[in-house]
C-alpha cells in the first residue's frame, strides 16, 4: 500500500516531497527524503501532514529537523498548515563481531571510567533514565561489582528479581528494566569472586534475563581497566562505550588507557562525558572550577573521540541519588537535568552515526 494519499487540492505530493528533498539529515547527511524518512505524507486541501521517522526517539536535533521541514513545506505554494509527526527507527550497527547477540536488544552500550570515584554509575543511571524519557525502551545492567549502586540510585533496595521461565524479569524503575549485582547480595556484603566467575554471572545477567524488546541496554562496568574489565568488554556484543572522567589532568591520564582498552577490543568510542564539570554556588550563581575545567573536551580532540558533554558538580545530583530518584527526573535547576538530557541525546545520536552512516 502506497504510505502517501493526497486529496484534489493545487498542492501535490510531488512538490511537498520536493520540498522536503532540501532539507538534510543533519548528522546522518542526505537529504529525509533519499533517506526514506519521510513516512504517511497526506495532503488536505491547504493542509498538510507528515511523519519524520528519526533514527532515535531520542534525537538531539529534534526541534532543528521540525522547524527545516515546516519551514520546507511551507514554502509550497498553496500550503498553509503543517502538521510534522516524529517516529522512530533504532537500527542495529551492522557487523557486530561475532559475539551472540542479546534477543530484543538493539544496541548494548558501555558505560566505563578509568579509575574510580569520577561518578560513572550516576551518569550511567541518569543516561538510562534520559533516554526512557525521550520515548526510548532501556535497560540498564549494574555490572560495577566493586560498588554496585543501581539499587540505591534507583530505589530498589532489598529487592530481588522474580524467575519465570527460567529466566530472571528485571526490577523496574523510572521507565527502566534494571538487573544489578547489588541484587544478588546482602547490602554491605562484598562479592569476592575471580574474574571468570564474574564473567559467568555477567553472561547470565544478559542472556538468562527478560529483558524484551529494548532500543539501548546500557552497562554500567567497573571502573579501571584490568583483567575483569577486559573480560565483560570481551563478552558483550558491544554498540560502543562512553568513558565518563573528571577534568583534572590526573583523572584525565586513566582515560588514556580506557580508550587504549576499547581500541584495541575493536569497540567504538562514543565519547567522552566531563563529570564534576563546575560548580555553580545555587545562593550566589557564581561559578568555580573546583577541579579545572575543560579536561574531557581537549582529551577528545587529541584522541579524535566525540565530546558528548559536561555534567556540573551539584549537592542536588548526589542527595537524588541517595534517595533513589535520579537528578534527571528532578524539577529542581541544581539537579541540571537538562545537562544530563543534552549529553543522552549526544550519545544516542553518536549511535545512529554508527548505525547508520
Amino acid at each position: 500500500m502506497n504510505i502517501f494519499s493526497r486529496r484534489s487540492s493545487g498542492v501535490t505530493e510531488e512538490a511537498v516531497l520536493q520540498a522536503l528533498s532540501t532539507v538534510q539529515e543533519p548528522e546522518l547527511g542526505g537529504d529525509l527524503v533519499s533517506r526514506k524518512m519521510i513516512k504517511d505524507l497526506k495532503i488536505e486541501g491547504s493542509r498538510v501532514s507528515f511523519t519524520v521517522e528519526l533514527t532515535t526517539p531520542a534525537c538531539p536535533l529534534k526541534d532543528q529537523i521540525e522547524r527545516e521541514t515546516r519551514a520546507a513545506v511551507l514554502g509550497v505554494a498553496g500550503v498553509q498548515d503543517v502538521a510534522v509527526d516524529f517516529s522512530a527507527n533504532v537500527k542495529q550497527r551492522p557487523g557486530l563481531f561475532d559475539k551472540a547477540g542479546i534477543p530484543g536488544v538493539t544496541h548494548v552500550i558501555a558505560v566505563a571510567s578509568g579509575k574510580g570515584g569520577v561518578g560513572k554509575s550516576t551518569v550511567a543511571t541518569n543516561l538510562a533514565v534520559a533516554l526512557a524519557q525521550d520515548g526510548a525502551s532501556v535497560g540498564m545492567l549494574d555490572a560495577d561489582v566493586y560498588g554496585p549502586s543501581a539499587p540505591l540510585m534507583l530505589n530498589l533496595k532489598n529487592q530481588q528479581p522474580m524467575v519465570q521461565d527460567s529466566k530472571m524479569v528485571p526490577l523496574e524503575a523510572h521507565g527502566v528494566k534494571v538487573i544489578s549485582v547489588g541484587f544478588m547480595v546482602p547490602e554491605n556484603q562484598p562479592l569476592i569472586f575471580r574474574g571468570p566467575i564474574i564473567s559467568s554471572m555477567l553472561r547470565q545477567f544478559l542472556y538468562e534475563v527478560q529483558w524484551g524488546e529494548l532500543d539501548y541496554l546500557v552497562v554500567d562496568l567497573p571502573p579501571g581497566t584490568g583483567d575483569i574489565q577486559l573480560t565483560l568488554a570481551q563478552a558483550i556484543p558491544l554498540s560502543g562505550s562512553v568513558i565518563v572522567t573528571t577534568p583534572q589532568d590526573v583523572a584525565l591520564a586513566d582515560v588514556t588507557r580506557g580508550i587504549e582498552m576499547f581500541k584495541k577490543l575493536n569497540v567504538p568510542i562514543l565519547g567522552l562525558i566531563e563529570n564534576m564539570s563546575f560548580f555553580r554556588c545555587p545562593h550566589c550563581g557564581e561559578r568555580s572550577d573546583i577541579f579545572s575545567h575543560g579536561g574531557a573536551a581537549r582529551a577528545s580532540k587529541q584522541f579524535d573521540v566525540p565530546f558528548l558533554g559536561e555534567i556540573p558538580l551539584s549537592l542536588a545530583i548526589r542527595e537524588g541519588g541517595d534517595r533513589g530518584q535520579p537528578a534527571v527526573t528532578s524539577a529542581q535547576p541544581e539537579a541540571f537535568a537538562d545537562a544530563f538530557r543534552e549529553v543522552a541525546r549526544n550519545l544516542a545520536g553518536r549511535i545512529s552515526v554508527e548505525a547508520y552512516a
